[in-house]
């Protein structure tokens, strides 16, 4: 088995197949992201549904991958990560992009994504200061293959969610 194979076994792309959702699903998904902590008897209340309905339709929306897990979410300036950026990065061959996959597993980054348009990969970081941010960017610059990486540091950040589960 090739290295490239190994590597697409470790770490499958997401087939994006919408899954249907009525007018309940909807507004069970909207409470759950403003409070995944809500019980079946609160979202009941909400849906004019009962608890067991509310049940079955949650256990159906996770088991469809519509619900994805249930996390808190975690402030990350309040645990030291204060230096939120962004990194376009531009490869010179698909196994050079593969590569970036390794960062997968790091702590400081949150996101990491394949782009169309002026780079290849787009990476969310967040790093605990200047310097921890300047030894993950040579790691990457050391890459074979990466041709340049552009940083955007965050000022201020006035916005972060999920998606919203209302129709398009």
């Amino acid at each position: 088995m090739s290295a490239f194979d190994k590597e697409k076994d470790g770490i499958r792309q997401t087939k994006h197949k919408p899954v249907e959702l009525d007018t309940i699903d909807r507004k069970i998904l909207g409470a759950l992201a403003e409070d995944a902590g809500r019980s079946y008897t609160e979202l009941s209340e909400i849906v004019n549904l009962s608890a067991p309905a509310v049940h079955d339709r949650v256990k159906r929306l996770k088991r469809d991958g519509v619900i994805k897990g249930t996390v808190a979410v975690l402030d990350g300036c309040k645990l030291g990560r204060t230096l939120l950026t962004f990194l376009v990065i531009d490869t010179s061959s698909y196994q050079a992009t593969r590569a970036l996959l390794q960062f997968t597993s790091r702590k400081e980054v949150e996101e990491l994504h394949t782009v169309a348009g002026d780079g290849c990969v787009f990476i969310k970081v967040r790093a605990a200061d200047t310097e921890s941010l300047e030894n993950f960017l040579m790691e990457i610059q050391s890459l074979e293959g990466v041709r340049s990486v552009r940083s955007y540091i965050a000022l201020s950040t006035f916005l972060e969610r999920g998606p919203s589960p209302d129709s398009a």
